[in-house]
C-alpha cells in the first residue's frame, strides 16, 4: 500500500458497501454523490489498487475491496468494543447497531421494539434491514440478526428470544365449504396458501404427532393457487377465505381469538421455528448488542402468545360430515 489506512476510510467504505451505490451512500452520509466518488478515488489512490468496479447501473467490490471490507468491519468492531469495555461501568450503550430481520416479523414486531429501544437509549443509532432470505452467518454486514430456528453453527451466538409455534388455520367459512381436514393427507384435497421463506423447502409441510422416541411424522406436498414471500399477504388471503395456511402463532393469534380463523389439525405439530437473536462470538462483550438483545427478549416476552390468556379455536368434526359447527 502506498499510504496508511485512515480510520475515516474504514467507516466510509463500510457504509458505501452496505449502501450498494454511490448515490445511496451519499444519502446515508449526508454528502453529494460527487463527494463520495472523490473520497473513494482518494482511498483507491492511497491503497494503490481499485476497490470497487463501477458501472452506470451498479457497483461491485473487487477482490481487494472484499478484503478491505472484511478487515475494515473487524477493526471497527474492535474499536467500538474496546471503547465500550473501557467505559462500560459508567456509560450507557451508544454507537451504530445494524439489525436484520425477516419481512413480516421485522415489520410487525422488531421495528416497533427498535422504536422503544432508541427512545430509551438515544445514543444508539439503529439501521434495520428487512429481507426475505436471512444473510449468511458469515456475513459481517449486521451486528444482530433476528431469525427463526437455531442456526447449526457454533461460530455464532444464538440466544433464544421466544417460542414460536406455527399453526395451520383457515376461516370457518372455508372449512364449512370444503370440509375440515382430519389427517395430514386430507390437506392434499385443499387449497393451501403457499409461503416462500428463506431456504425452507417450498410447498412441503412436515407435521408430527405424538412425542417420545416414536413420534409419527408425515410429509405433505400442498397444492394451491396463491403463493407469496410475504407472510402478511398470506394471512390476508387466508382471512379472505382462499384456503388453509401455515403461519406463526404470533401472526394469527388475534384472528384465532376473535374467531375469524380456526386452527386446523391441532393435534399435529410443525417444525420448530423459535425466535433467536444471532450474533458473532466476538460481539459477546459489546455493550450495545447485549443491551439490545436483553431489551428485545423482554419486549417479546411481554407480547408473546404464551403471555396471553386466550386459547385459539380449533376446527372440530360434527356428526354431519367434515363441516364445523353443524
Amino acid at each position: 500500500m502506498q499510504d496508511v489506512v485512515l480510520p475515516s476510510d474504514l467507516r466510509f467504505f463500510s457504509v458505501l458497501a452496505m449502501a450498494g451505490s454511490l448515490s445511496a451512500a451519499a444519502r446515508e452520509l449526508g454528502l453529494t454523490t460527487a463527494a463520495v466518488s472523490k473520497h473513494l478515488t482518494q482511498m483507491e489512490s492511497r491503497a494503490g489498487v481499485p476497490l470497487i468496479n463501477r458501472t452506470t447501473r451498479r457497483m461491485m467490490l473487487t477482490p481487494e475491496g472484499e478484503l478491505y471490507l472484511e478487515h475494515a468491519r473487524r477493526i471497527l468492531d474492535e474499536i467500538d468494543e474496546l471503547s465500550e469495555l473501557l467505559g462500560s461501568s459508567k456509560r450507557r450503550p451508544e454507537g451504530l447497531l445494524r439489525v436484520n430481520a425477516t419481512l413480516g416479523f421485522g415489520r410487525s414486531h422488531v421495528a416497533p421494539i427498535i422504536s422503544k429501544f432508541v427512545a430509551e437509549f438515544p445514543q444508539v443509532s439503529v439501521q434495520l434491514q428487512l429481507s426475505v432470505m436471512p444473510p449468511p452467518l458469515t456475513d459481517d454486514s449486521f451486528d444482530v440478526c433476528i431469525r427463526f430456528g437455531e442456526p447449526p453453527d457454533t461460530r455464532v451466538v444464538a440466544r433464544r428470544l421466544a417460542s414460536n409455534s406455527r399453526l395451520l388455520c383457515a376461516t370457518p367459512e372455508y372449512l364449512a365449504r370444503r370440509g375440515v381436514p382430519v389427517t395430514p393427507h386430507d390437506l392434499t384435497k385443499h387449497n393451501c396458501v403457499g409461503i416462500r421463506q428463506g431456504d425452507e423447502a417450498y410447498g412441503v409441510w412436515r407435521l408430527t404427532a405424538g412425542s417420545g422416541t416414536t413420534p409419527k411424522t408425515e410429509t405433505v406436498k400442498i397444492r394451491g393457487n396463491l403463493t407469496t414471500n410475504d407472510g402478511e399477504i398470506a394471512v390476508k388471503w387466508g382471512l379472505e377465505g382462499h384456503g388453509i395456511l401455515m403461519r406463526a402463532e404470533w401472526d394469527v393469534r388475534p384472528y384465532l381469538r376473535d374467531g375469524r380463523l380456526v386452527q386446523v389439525l391441532p393435534g399435529w405439530q410443525t417444525p420448530n421455528a423459535d425466535i433467536y437473536a444471532v450474533y458473532s462470538q466476538r460481539h459477546q462483550m459489546s455493550n450495545r448488542i447485549r443491551a439490545f438483545v436483553d431489551f428485545i427478549a423482554a419486549q417479546l416476552a411481554d407480547i408473546s402468545p404464551e403471555a396471553t390468556d386466550s386459547t385459539p379455536g380449533t376446527a372440530r368434526r360434527t356428526g354431519r360430515g367434515n363441516k364445523p359447527w353443524g
